[in-house]
């Protein structure tokens, strides 16, 4: 069985909830991705930051994304997967919660992240279609 820590990206890189929009701009664009956990003082996972969000969220809406804190768009609701859970309940959560990435958690402790590029890259075409189609449909 494909589990979630077979196909995550391990060593997912935080922002702290307390950096600034434009700090996590930067990572985002120096690490080549489109999407950071929100980690708090506490090491503990707060919600995703995504580059949408810097934009739709942010400096559309006319904030100064200087000012603006990743803690600001921490969601109350943090959808997350085990490790240890199969590549098909990954790929459930991700329909059902229609998101593009979810955090990968094991002893509390975020792991990884899988993204949709690592599923595409784990299952069968098929099943990554099913996903595509779901995730992008207008809620």
């Amino acid at each position: 069985m494909t589990t979630a820590r077979d196909i995550m990206t391990p060593d997912a890189t935080c922002v702290r909830s307390s950096e600034t929009l434009v700090d996590a701009a930067r990572k985002m664009a120096e690490l080549h991705v489109g999407a950071l956990p929100i980690c708090g003082p506490d090491e503990k996972l707060k919600g995703m930051l995504t580059d949408r969000d810097i934009v739709v969220k942010c400096v559309a809406r006319g904030k100064d994304p200087q000012q603006c804190t990743a803690g600001e768009f921490a969601q109350n609701e943090i959808v997350t997967v085990r490790a240890d859970d199969s590549a098909e309940q990954v790929m459930s959560v991700m329909s059902e919660h229609q998101i593009r990435r979810v955090p990968v958690i094991d002893e509390h402790v975020l792991v990884g992240i899988i993204a949709q590029a690592d599923v595409a890259r784990a299952m069968s075409d098929s099943q990554v279609g099913d996903l595509v189609g779901t995730v992008s449909e207008d809620s």
